[in-house]
């Protein structure tokens, strides 16, 4: 050991810094976090020895200011840095100033950082060194024949810059919205194309080398449930890959690590098309969001050995032996119904079955901001065969109790459980042919909603012996009713008596309800926070909304107002948009950016903008007034 670390600063926040500081305390080093003003009682500045404050919210003015988090971490006296991924874990001039700073840099050399930084220079690369790989079309003179085309920033990842094109009409306006993401996301518009592989699989392989010439190829993992170009649900290792392929890709890994001399974790992603062969897509010159299932699988903590190598040590010649299968899926505050919108709010809980691994950073009552990716927690299951972890990852997730924002939940569920998924016919067009069925809406509510009803009206424990013989038995002389809005639906359930057929009440308390239903006793968990009542059971999940008994008067909004789904900030604003503009029903006004994604907010109908109240930069909160448009009045 040439470089013994004392004293951890996680660069970094959310489910990765909490990860990184659990195998830091189990190494015995001093953790230090960094946190924004919305992140000051975040998990992961709880989970921390010492925490540093960077004043602002955005992740410009706070996680992605490299100065501050440097001088942060000579402060609070740490001697290492870890970038965890997202933020500044890709960037070779951050890594310069840590080490410039005399601190460890936990990540592989600034060089081969930058080497890999640009994905058109990374090719260059991997073509010198013999890796497959798909090659560039220059979209000045693309024809029929080199459709459809993919789009992809130059710079970063994420999903960020990248637009499908089928044909060469939209090639230009295509190019131009992806340059301009790009640069928003990036600072770099740099966009080229690449042949567009169809039902492809994305395949990665991981990699680990020391500073000693050892580099290790440790499996392979798959990734291709993706939506907007962003992982899903991932596994390893890699499900019905030959043998002769899955050796093709490791040593492809290890010559594209030898290439740029690297040392530390890192991923090298592929694109392995319908007739068995792999492409080159980048390389990933940090520790990925999907880890877990390569740890499971292998018995290593990825973390520790990171530390290690920075430290100087050594890694044996060849990795221990994989065993069984390990499915992770994602879970997001997000709507997969309403094209994937993010969600805000309070979590009022988060609880998972515990036979299966759960990275995250959040606990009961944190709130999930719109400054940051809305991904809840990783949830990872490991067992002998892939069948057997699908069916404990999908059983799991059913289990588990999520209240507060929109998740999806049910989607991953439903994915697990997909015929297509557990006979592993998985490619990257999963979502583009089963979004529709997948996000169908919950199993018939009734029983919920009934539930929700007995429950309001049992007595609380501990109530005088009147209030709990009354209960929820038919004393009362008159029907007791109650109707809640679930989906955007009303239901209306009579609960003293009940006039369901087929269901008897058996119990009732505020929190639990016991009924029988067709002969079949099912429990109902009900918990209530603010205006929201969480239904579970193994019928299914619900939010329900309360209707008041005596509702107030409704604000009503002038008709073709538009209205921020979320809040945001405005990115863009069309081009000419003023007040007096005609516009066509479907054009996009206004692009609204939220937890790291874009939204177009587009005209509801054909008429003149009569009125523009958003410009770019600017914040809105959810359900602000973006602007007006009157509809055209047909002649």
């Amino acid at each position: 050991m040439t470089n013994p670390i004392t004293s951890l600063l996680v660069a970094n926040r959310g489910e990765i810094a909490v990860r990184i500081f659990r195998t830091a305390r189990a190494l015995g080093l001093a953790t230090v976090a960094v946190h924004s003003d919305p992140d000051a009682d975040a998990l992961h500045v709880r989970s921390a020895d010492t925490a540093v404050r960077l004043p602002g919210a955005a992740p410009a003015d706070t996680y992605l200011r490299a100065g501050l988090i440097v001088e942060a971490a000579r402060a609070a006296g740490a001697d290492a840095v870890h970038p965890g991924y997202g933020f500044l874990s890709e960037n070779a001039d951050f890594a310069r100033r840590v080490e410039a700073a005399g601190l460890a840099w936990i990540g592989p050399p600034p060089e081969a950082i930058e080497a890999m930084a640009s994905k058109t220079r990374a090719k260059d690369l991997m073509r010198a060194a013999g890796v497959p790989l798909l090659e560039p079309v220059d979209p000045a003179t693309a024809t029929a024949a080199d459709l459809p085309l993919l789009l992809k920033a130059a710079a970063g990842g994420g999903g960020r810059g990248m637009r499908v094109v089928r044909d060469l009409d939209s090639l230009k306006e295509s190019l131009d919205a992806a340059a301009a993401e790009a640069l928003s996301a990036f600072g770099d518009g740099e966009v080229f194309a690449e042949p567009y592989v169809e039902r492809g699989r994305h395949v990665e392989v991981q990699v680990l080398a020391d500073a000693h010439g050892t580099v290790w190829a440790l499996g392979t993992r798959d990734c291709s449930l993706q939506r907007r170009h962003q992982k899903v649900i991932e596994e390893a290792p890699a499900p019905d890959l030959p043998e002769e392929l899955r050796t093709r890709l490791h040593a492809a890994a290890v010559a594209a690590a030898r290439a740029v001399s690297y040392r530390g974790a890192g991923t090298v992603e592929f694109l392995v098309g319908a007739d068995g062969r792999p492409y080159f897509l980048e390389m990933n010159t940090r520790l990925q969001v999907e880890h877990p299932v390569t740890e499971a699988v292998f018995g290593l903590d990825l973390v520790a050995l990171q530390l290690r190598v920075a430290e100087g040590e050594p890694l044996p010649p060849a990795p221990p032996e994989p065993s069984g299968h390990a499915v992770e899926a994602r879970l997001y505050a997000e709507d997969p119904a309403l094209d994937w919108r993010p969600q805000t709010g309070v979590l009022h809980t988060l609880s998972v079955p515990e036979h299966v691994r759960v990275d995250t950073g959040f606990t009961d009552g944190d709130s999930v901001s719109v400054h940051y990716d809305p991904m809840l927690a990783k949830v990872i299951a490991h067992a002998p065969t892939r069948a057997e972890a699908v069916r404990v990852l999908a059983d799991a997730l059913s289990r588990a109790r999520i209240h507060g924002p929109v998740t999806n939940r049910d989607l991953l569920v439903r994915s697990l459980r997909h015929p297509e998924f557990t006979a592993a016919r998985i490619d990257t067009g999963f979502y583009d042919r089963h979004l529709e069925a997948l996000t169908e809406g919950a199993p018939d509510p009734a029983l919920a909603c009934l539930a929700a009803a007995l429950a309001e009206a049992a007595p609380a424990p501990g109530a005088p012996l009147a209030a709990r013989l009354g209960g929820w038995r038919n004393l009362r002389s008159q029907p007791q009713t109650r109707r809640y809005t679930v989906a955007g639906t009303e239901h209306e359930v009579r609960h003293h008596p009940v006039d369901r057929p087929g269901v008897r009440v058996l119990a009732a308390a505020p929190e639990l309800v016991t009924l029988e239903v067709d002969g079949v006793r099912r429990m109902f968990h009900v918990k209530h926070e603010s205006n929201t009542v969480y239904v579970d059971s193994a019928l299914g999940s619900h939010t329900l909304t309360p209707v008041p008994r005596f509702p107030d008067p409704q604000d009503r909004t002038e008709p073709g107002s538009l209205l921020a789904p979320m809040p945001g900030t405005v990115v863009r604003v069309a081009e000419g948009l003023a007040p007096g503009t005609a516009v066509t029903a479907g054009q996009p006004l206004l692009w609204l950016e939220a937890m790291k994604m874009e939204h177009r907010i587009l005209a509801p109908a054909s008429g003149t903008l009569t009125a523009l109240h958003a410009a770019t930069g600017q914040q809105v909160e959810f359900g602000a007034l973006l602007a007006v448009v009157q509809e055209e009045t047909p002649s």
